[in-house]
């Protein structure tokens, strides 16, 4: 070894001369050394050139986060291993899919319809968080961590949001059993529609398609009839079938889709094309109520007729009697 060549000492034995830094700061911002001396100079007795470069490199090490060895930070900080991190990478992405799907599909609603593959998915990622693959501990952690290590419990959070929007959507009612396709009558309905809304276009009057500025809509009405009365008895019919399946829970909706398909036709029918379908129970319902209108009507002729019958019964009556007493007497 060069007899020239300076030896550095080791970091472990820096550290305590580091921590002395501030104080040397400190005690020179309060008079407590000398002030003859600039304070590199006095740095620079206690500590040489090179001890003075590794520990600065030392600080900037501590400030970027970084560890010295044996004194370094708490192993249990709260970091990610790889196979974790991927399982929190693979539910964020899902999530934003999801979430950018449900917002396309906020009008027209087309939440159903569009995002229940979307919606499966995110299921399944956060199916992979919350079980513990091969119960082993570091599938244990690994759940612990994203859900339960704050108080905030964003994956949670962000996972019920999802499942309350489609409870409340009702979107089970526009699937299968399984969840995995749209239904039989789901796809007749939307087919319909889909059918309803081409038929209003096709017969729409005039140059221009805005329905605001159109005024005479009687093709519509006239030719679209038969296909909107189709349209609104399905959902009629969809309607009678969901309350008899699910008569414990009254009030149970159509899914969100159905409904607000529905409610755009009626709106378009009956208010800008103000149209009107003739009911097929007019008859029935004429007849029922000039039936309840002369319910009176009979009910006081009856009584009338009842009581002058038994006025000449009384009468006829009293006049036998003072016959019988006439004759008695001669």
């Amino acid at each position: 070894m060069d007899p020239d060549e300076t030896v550095a000492p080791p970091r472990s034995s820096l550290l305590p001369r580091l921590l002395l830094v501030p104080l040397l700061w400190s005690g020179l911002a309060l008079g407590a050394l000398p002030r003859g001396g600039s304070p590199q100079r006095v740095l620079y007795d206690l500590l040489s050139e090179q001890q003075l470069l590794e520990a600065e490199d030392l600080s900037l090490t501590l400030l970027q986060g970084g560890r010295l060895g044996p004194l370094s930070l708490p192993p249990d900080l709260p970091d990610l291993d790889p196979e974790c991190r991927e399982l929190l990478l693979d539910f964020a992405n899902s999530s934003a899919e999801l979430t950018g799907c449900i917002v396309r599909g906020a009008r027209p609603v087309r939440l159903c319809q569009t995002c229940f593959p979307l919606f499966q998915q995110v299921a399944s990622k956060m199916d992979n968080i919350s079980r513990a693959v091969g119960n082993t501990s570091e599938s244990h952690s690994c759940a612990r961590s994203l859900l339960m290590s704050d108080r905030m419990q964003i994956v949670l959070i962000l996972s019920e949001f999802f499942n309350s929007t489609w409870q409340k959507a009702n979107c089970a009612n526009c699937l299968t059993n399984k969840s995995e396709e749209l239904s039989n009558s789901t796809v007749y309905f939307l087919d319909l529609f889909n059918h309803t809304l081409t038929c209003f276009e096709h017969n729409l009057q005039g140059s221009t398609y805005s329905l605001l500025q159109l005024r005479n809509y009687s093709e519509v009405c006239k030719n679209c009839r038969e296909a909107y009365k189709n349209l609104s008895s399905l959902y009629s019919e969809m309607q009678k079938m969901n309350e008899l399946e699910n008569k414990a829970e009254p009030g149970r909706h159509l899914c969100i889709d159905v409904e607000d398909a529905m409610n755009i036709t009626r709106k378009l029918w009956s208010r800008t094309f103000n149209c009107s379908v003739p009911c097929s129970d007019t008859v029935p319902v004429i007849a029922v109520s000039v039936f309840i209108l002369f319910l009176p009507v009979v009910f006081y002729l009856s009584s009338f007729l009842h009581s002058e019958q038994k006025k000449r019964k009384l009468i006829l009556r009293l006049a036998s009697g003072h016959e019988e007493k006439s004759t008695a007497i001669f």
